[in-house]
């Protein structure tokens, strides 16, 4: 071994100590990172692909259901594997949970599963087939079978599917679902297009203040940045009901608009997609002028006078040299208030209609009150999913956007 050798294994056992008293130091925070933003991100993945209920209530079917081909009507084997299965979930108080399930899929599975489940077959029975066709007619449409088929699990896309109106059929394709129950694809529309919306709106009021703000001088200039930070101090929710009061039919925003004869009765500024722009705007501005204000702060002031001095004008300097170098700052304001906007509840909740509900309020229905947090985990998924390649965007924006002028 050679001296070198020697020296780098001493020097190595020597730092040792100091290693592990660094990880021990960062050990909490990671833990921490895990248990509050790892596990239950990892948990929402998994309940947005969870499908068990069916497979447990059901095994028989599901397995003599593996070869069926999914056009023609299951054989005497698969009825007879029905009718066992669903007496012993419903000893096993299992049966609810596979039916709930099954009737996201196909409307009516549940009254028609507990329907059989409460005529079990004779034991002298010749044909089970007849019997539970019988019972219920539903049991010849190949839709129930495939369902119970493509709820097999333990885990599926169906979900996931869901998510964004699609299904898988009986034979096992995905297709589009009926347009009378195809919703979300439009609400992720509104929601991305309501959060576009906002982000233009706070680039057009929001550059004008942070190029004012980083024009003036200190003693100006920090007053009114503490006007852009006062919305950070205050509650989300009561900023949301002050503007429930200022927009109403008798609010004060009305009232001046009849004052100066602009209007000459009130309008609706609330409980419309109008509303929801004021306030979202409002809460979502600081978000923007606050990067965008520590970029400009950093532009020196001399590559506008060099831009003068070789005889430009000053809308040509701003354009081609001060605009460039706030590139950055505009891009990471986009992304802060895109991405926020794209998740908010409370403020459409408030101030908007039926109509102007995002994506988040969907997913609180069906966490809360339509208790299918399958669903509501696959649209998490999906606005999960969509952050990610926003930020994508931002780091190949950010990477091709050009330094300083030198």
């Amino acid at each position: 071994m050679t001296e070198v050798h020697i020296l780098s294994r001493q020097l190595h056992r020597s730092n040792r100590p100091r290693h592990l008293a660094s990880f021990a130091l960062v050990l909490p925070l990671f833990a921490f990172l895990v248990f509050s933003y790892g596990f239950p991100i990892g948990t929402m993945l998994w309940q947005a692909v969870s499908d068990k209920e069916v497979g447990i209530a059901l095994p028989n079917t599901v397995a003599a259901l593996a070869s069926w081909d999914g056009k023609t009507l299951p054989d005497e084997k698969v009825f007879r594997a029905l009718a066992a299965d669903i007496k012993k979930a419903r000893a096993d108080e299992t049966l609810a949970p596979a039916a709930r399930r099954l009737n996201y899929d196909v409307s009516g599975f549940r009254e028609v599963l507990f329907r059989t489940a409460r005529r079990p077959p004779p034991a002298n029975t010749a044909s089970v087939k007849d019997y539970i066709i019988g019972i219920d007619s539903a049991w010849s449409n190949p839709n129930y079978w495939g369902a119970i088929r493509n709820a097999a699990g333990p885990a599926s896309l169906y979900y996931l599917l869901s998510a964004i109106d699609l299904r898988t059929n009986p034979v096992g394709s995905i297709i589009a679902k009926p347009n009378d129950s195809s919703i979300f694809i439009d609400i992720f529309v509104r929601t991305f297009e309501m959060s576009l919306i906002v982000t233009l709106i706070c680039v057009a009021l929001g550059f004008p203040v942070a190029y004012l703000l980083t024009s003036l001088p200190a003693r100006l200039a920090y007053p009114l940045l503490v006007l852009v930070l006062v919305p950070f101090w205050t509650s989300l929710l009561v900023r949301t009901a002050a503007w429930v009061v200022l927009l109403q039919n008798r609010g004060i925003v009305n009232h001046a608009l009849i004052d100066l004869h602009i209007l000459s009765e009130p309008t609706a500024l609330i409980y419309n997609r109008l509303g929801v722009y004021v306030a979202m705007t409002h809460i979502l501005l600081p978000y923007f002028i606050l990067p965008l204000y520590s970029v400009m702060k950093g532009i020196s002031p001399n590559y506008m006078r060099a831009a003068a001095s070789l005889g430009a004008r000053p809308i040509r300097a701003f354009i081609k040299v001060y605009l460039p170098q706030c590139a950055s700052g505009i891009t990471a304001g986009c992304l802060l208030v895109f991405t926020v906007a794209i998740g908010f509840y409370i403020t459409p909740a408030l101030v908007g209609g039926a109509a102007d509900q995002m994506i988040s309020y969907y997913i609180a229905f069906y966490t809360n009150t339509a208790a299918n947090w399958g669903l509501a985990c696959a649209l998490s998924v999906w606005l999960l999913l969509a952050t990610f390649v926003l930020y994508f965007l931002y780091g190949r924006l950010v990477g091709g956007v050009a330094g300083p002028v030198t």
